[in-house]
């Protein structure tokens, strides 16, 4: 069968359907290894991951968006010998940097586990972090081809794959390596996901195979049979050159972001100990904060990604049209659904936080800290897709600034409050509150400047009384304690919350069925109803 193009919005929701469930699986290791190697274990893996993130964001950090971009525009004419020289030509760039990148790290490992991760023992976890990199790199073009031609399910299959084997071998390769102490057992469990994404690798290969043999025009052509003249004109410099205009200030973006995330690491460590914490407590507590807080309030970031990523492509191709208003609507539609679809998290998060951590973690220790987070992750799930309207509006430069300016503001505030013993990991917590909200807003502002975009207060009126009225019906339900196992409260109240939020956006007529409809396998029982 063929490859379908997709809608934004079902591009989307294919991704959101796939995002959903890697986040949901992705919580068995999040719930389980805390439980196996504890806070301390986990804070040596969160210890490592920030400065492999910076690695894999320099290598291929902007090379996914600026392959859908460029595909994206070539296959709008129709043009596939540009797409296969762009391809071949990423393929290329991004497995030099990242061959290289990995010899580095080799040979300099042992001075960055000491001196940067501040944690002699991350170095065995750090050295079987580094085959992830060309990894990473080669699926990050295959992810940005087929996200240029909007088929999104080669990239949910990928990352649906590459989340079961992570979880599976991550909890097993910790599990066997835990006799022989927490530094083993740490990089057990970065052993599973270096092979969780070979998995994911894989899949995407095999979909990449089965494209070009549906599509036999891949194959570079002759000049004589090349479709376009611009095509032509262009060399193999010139495509790198395309690229690196567009993967370059991304990565730029991309790099602050995962650097702020390292000092992070680092300052919060280092703030921690002068407040006059021990060196593991201090990592106990930091493992506990990016290690099971965090992902608790990116979960609705699965729908963000999914936006994010669909929205890049739909903008660029509406934008080159100059069809404004096609641009103004996938705005209003992804800002719609982000803000819709974390809101409901925000007020149980808020609410039932120690419920939740008990739940989750087998302990609430770390419940203040989700609490005072909570009502301002409302601002993340709208930070990516405005970023990424900026990036495929040709403004990645202007994301980068307010990027720099929220992470600047962030690092500034750690060093400022978690060195006080007043505030300790709670000043890490509201630094990073913060800059959700900058950073935020200042994209805000940047997209309302470069395309006259503005929000329907509405809309927002509207949400904010249904999470007046679920937080009424979630404490009223709470405080009548019908079960006497506070896990079985929890579950029956969240759901009733939720049924109460959701016929409220009916109610209030901010989803309709024409949403539902866009939603795979569901949307099939409601697409008669919507077409006349």
């Amino acid at each position: 069968m063929s490859v379908r193009k997709q809608s934004f919005i079902q591009g989307a929701m294919i991704l959101l359907a796939a995002g959903l469930l890697n986040r949901i699986l992705g919580f068995i290791p999040r719930i389980a290894l805390p439980r196996m190697i504890g806070a301390e274990g986990v804070g040596l893996i969160q210890l490592v991951y920030p400065f492999t993130i910076v690695m894999i964001t320099l290598i291929a950090g902007g090379i996914p968006l600026a392959v859908a971009k460029l595909v994206a525009e070539a296959d709008s004419r129709n043009d596939q010998y540009s797409v296969s020289k762009i391809l071949r030509t990423s393929v290329i760039l991004a497995l030099t940097i990242s061959l290289i990148a990995s010899v580095i790290c080799l040979g300099l490992s042992e001075i960055i586990a000491n001196h940067v991760m501040t944690d002699s023992r991350v170095h065995t976890a750090f050295l079987v972090m580094i085959p992830i990199l060309p990894l990473v790199a080669v699926s990050s073009v295959w992810r940005g081809y087929f996200q240029g031609k909007q088929n999104m399910i080669p990239t949910a299959l990928s990352q649906t794959s590459e989340t079961i084997f992570r979880i599976v071998l991550t909890l097993l390769f910790a599990w066997m390596l835990l006799p022989y102490g927490l530094e083993l057992a740490a990089a057990g469990a970065v052993l599973g996901m270096v092979v969780g994404e070979l998995v994911g690798l894989i899949v995407l290969w095999i979909q990449f195979i089965n494209d070009r043999h549906e599509k036999p025009n891949l194959v570079p052509q002759p000049h004589n049979k090349t479709p376009t003249n611009l095509s032509q004109k262009m060399n193999h410099r010139g495509y790198l050159r395309s690229l690196l205009q567009t993967a370059i200030p991304v990565t730029g973006n991309k790099m602050i972001g995962s650097l702020s995330y390292l000092l992070e690491s680092i300052l919060t460590v280092r703030s921690l100990t002068a407040a006059g914490i021990a060196a593991a407590g201090a990592t106990a507590q930091y493992g506990a904060l990016q290690g099971m807080v965090i992902p608790l309030l990116l979960l609705p970031g699965a729908l963000t990604y999914s936006l994010a990523v669909s929205l890049v492509p739909a903008l660029s191709e509406a934008a080159s049209r100059g069809d404004w208003s096609t641009v103004h609507i996938r705005l209003h539609q992804s800002m719609r659904l982000a803000v819709v679809s974390g809101a409901p998290f925000v007020v149980l998060m808020g609410l039932l936080a120690g419920p939740i951590c008990t739940l989750l973690y087998g302990n609430d220790s770390m419940a203040g800290m989700l609490r005072w987070m909570a009502p301002l992750a409302i601002f993340l799930y709208m930070q990516a897709p405005l970023q990424a309207a900026l990036q495929a509006l040709n403004r990645p430069g202007i994301a980068l600034f307010n990027t720099f300016v929220g992470a600047a503001i962030k690092l500034i505030l750690i060093v400022q409050l978690a060195t006080n013993p007043d505030y300790g990991i709670l000043g890490v917590v509201i630094a990073i509150g913060i800059n959700m909200v900058l950073v935020t807003m200042l994209h805000w502002i940047s997209v309302a400047r470069c395309t006259g975009f503005r929000m329907q207060s509405l809309d927002f009126i509207k949400v904010t009384t249904a999470m007046i009225v679920m937080s009424a019906v979630a404490l009223w339900l709470w405080n009548l304690d019908l079960f006497e196992q506070t896990s079985l409260n929890l579950i029956l109240v969240s759901f009733i919350a939720v049924i109460a939020y959701l016929l409220l956006l009916i109610l209030l007529k901010l989803i309709d069925r024409h949403d539902v409809a866009r939603v795979p396998i569901i949307g099939r029982f409601f697409t008669s109803k919507t077409t006349p």
